[in-house]
């Protein structure tokens, strides 16, 4: 177990183990390009081969960032659901919100298929992608919210979230019965999730949705322990039910459907990361688990994306088969170490 006075120096060394994956992380790719030379391109050293800069700059510093905030983003919604529901299967994707940008992404790819008007435009491209994920999101979102004004039970909360993704489900698998090979292969690869091709651009409104959400998360962690307690004991201690549980839900709203837009939905992260610092941490104090999930989750989203680049091959694995395969057993193991969750 971990001392309180102790959590700053193990933040200290988690951050430069965050450091030194970023480094490890840009070095790999198709190209190989020395360590050495990475360092002094991105130091702003002269270099000779001005391709290295392009793909350091342009393809491997974006796709490290990107791995940073999918990991930090999936793992504290993580946490706020599995605290809000105190559920320890629940993950960021309970409410609905991955099915919905999944159907987004689904209306835009094989609604040709189906649709006429603007369904039938060449309009597939990462851009539309992103907005079509983002609104079904965000539609799915708005659902979730007016239903929790309404519903007193956390519980009934969750169950309606399983239901609103079962809908959406529903739909894709329709639109994937009656479309085309060719738009059902490009909707099965967005699934299969990618943390590369994002621009600069991009990559800036991913930062500032996902640091919009850690600041919400911030702002809830009292509430946040109070939950734990149950909603009674969060009321006793002044905590406004309704408020503080719309705030969290639209935390993990932007976290959870920027991302899945962005990226598209990852598995493992969100529901293993708050169980892999609980476990490692031992303390349930959000004062402590918001960070450590954000840097955890980083570090091991940086560790799956390094092994999804296979070295010196243009090839990449699928990031959601890296996440599952390096993670699940690695939760296994704490598990059965410790004999008992903490939560």
């Amino acid at each position: 177990m971990l001392e309180t006075k102790s959590y700053r120096a193990y933040f200290l060394l988690l951050t430069v183990l965050l450091l030194v994956l970023v480094l490890v992380n840009i070095s790999l790719g198709s190209v190989t390009i020395p360590l050495k030379n990475t360092l002094n391109i991105i130091f702003g050293s002269e270099n000779t081969n001005p391709s290295w800069t392009y793909i350091i700059w342009d393809s491997r510093v974006p796709k490290a960032f990107t791995a940073i905030l999918v990991g930090s983003g999936l793992s504290l919604s993580g946490l706020l659901m599995q605290t809000l529901f105190r559920n320890p299967l629940a993950g960021p994707f309970v409410l609905g919100i991955s099915s919905g940008a999944s159907l987004g992404a689904a209306l835009l790819i094989m609604g040709a298929s189906l649709f006429s008007g603007v369904f039938s435009l060449n309009i597939f491209n990462d851009v539309s992608l992103a907005i079509a994920s983002s609104l079904g999101s965000f539609l799915v979102l708005l659902a979730v919210l007016s239903v929790a004004a309404k519903v007193k039970d956390t519980m009934s909360l969750l169950i309606i979230g399983l239901m609103f993704g079962s809908i959406t489900g529903a739909i894709v698998s329709v639109l994937s019965y009656f479309t085309s090979a060719e738009k059902l292969q490009q909707y099965v690869y967005w699934g299969l999730g990618s943390l590369g091709g994002l621009s600069w651009s991009q990559l800036g409104l991913l930062t500032l949705i996902v640091c919009i959400g850690i600041l919400l998360s911030i702002l809830s962690i009292k509430p946040l322990n109070a939950f734990l307690l149950g909603e009674n004991y969060a009321q006793s201690l002044g905590v406004q039910l309704k408020k503080s549980r719309f705030i969290i839900i639209i935390a993990t709203g932007l976290l959870a459907g920027a991302i899945t837009a962005f990226v598209g939905p990852i598995a493992f992260i969100g529901l293993a990361v708050p169980h892999l610092t609980r476990q490692i941490f031992n303390t349930t104090d959000h004062k402590v688990l918001v960070p450590a999930v954000c840097v955890y989750g980083a570090i091991l989203m940086l560790i799956c994306d390094s092994i999804a680049q296979l070295p010196t091959s243009a090839s990449v694995l699928p990031i959601n088969a890296i996440t599952s395969i390096i993670g699940a057993p690695v939760v296994i193991w704490l598990l059965i170490r410790k004999r008992k969750m903490v939560f």
